[in-house]
């Protein structure tokens, strides 16, 4: 038996039900946050939080009294003893505003659920086969306050999932309304080009993924430099490397965009010193 977290308490994931008029279903009025467990503790759970916090300013939604990070620290951590997760897995919290009302809501109070799942790896882990990719052309994402936010409507990752198969490829890369290229369907990207990171800014409309932000600050304590700036397809074609990162895989090396081949040893290194963070953070040196 698996259980979520959801209206305050544990419950048989079977059980577990969303009345008719919930927003999230009705609406998509809402946004979610996954999160990587090591050693069945959630790492980073900070910036998870910080982002947390800026969504629900965005979307201006209420939370309750006593809404903070040892709350949702203490109720994961519930969540995962009662699933049996001791090692590597992955938690996902959906949020959304608990009100009726049609566009306009009643009110904005704040309500989630968790959820968690086992993995098999208790470490980030390097694909072993890289990517291979290519543009998503169908649609375009457009740009404003809320392009950054990982919001419930995810029509446009899932048209771009669903071409995959037709032209034989592991994932897409989205664009903007301006054709920068700004993301793939649920990962951040990084080229590397002479030892430099490139990473798309986030005044381009890209996700503002908690792993992006951890692998910035993480190459530069490691003396990587790093540009956040416009990337476009000459730019892939250019690269000698190009990687893709997010919360729960980590990093993940590209092979092949269209007839363009790259190698992956910044992707090796910088796994490398994700991992250490990520151990560092499970278990604190005392001092």
């Amino acid at each position: 038996m698996n259980y979520v977290f959801h209206k305050g308490e544990y419950v048989n994931e079977h059980q577990a039900f969303i009345a008719k008029d919930n927003r999230a279903f009705r609406l998509g009025d809402g946004f979610f946050e996954s999160m990587r467990v090591i050693d069945g503790k959630v790492i980073f759970l900070e910036n998870h939080f910080a982002r947390i916090e800026d969504t629900i300013k965005a979307l201006k939604m209420e939370p309750a009294d006593g809404f903070n990070i040892e709350l949702i620290r203490n109720q994961i951590n519930g969540l995962l003893q009662r699933n049996g997760i001791t090692r590597g897995g992955r938690v996902r919290i959906t949020f959304y505003r608990k009100s009726s009302g049609y566009y306009q809501p009643h009110q904005n109070d704040l309500a989630y659920m968790i959820e968690s799942e086992a993995l098999a790896e208790n470490e980030f882990t390097l694909n072993a086969i890289g990517k291979t990719v290519d543009i998503f052309s169908d649609f375009k994402k457009d740009v404003n306050k809320l392009s950054i936010y990982k919001s419930l409507n995810s029509q446009l990752y899932i048209m771009a999932a669903l071409q995959l198969k037709e032209k034989n490829l592991d994932d897409a890369l989205i664009q903007n309304n301006k054709f920068a290229i700004i993301e793939s369907i649920a990962s951040n990207i990084f080229i590397v080009s002479n030892g430099v990171l490139y990473t798309p800014a986030l005044q381009d409309g890209c996700i503002a993924g908690t792993m992006r932000m951890n692998i910035i600050n993480l190459a530069l304590d490691n003396k990587i430099k790093v540009y956040e700036c416009t990337l476009n397809p000459q730019n892939l074609l250019a690269a000698d490397e190009i990687f893709l990162t997010n919360a729960v895989k980590g990093i993940e090396w590209v092979v092949a965009y269209r007839t363009k081949r790259y190698y992956n040893e910044m992707s090796k290194r910088m796994l490398q010193i994700l991992n250490q963070a990520a151990k560092e953070y499970v278990q604190p040196t005392l001092i």
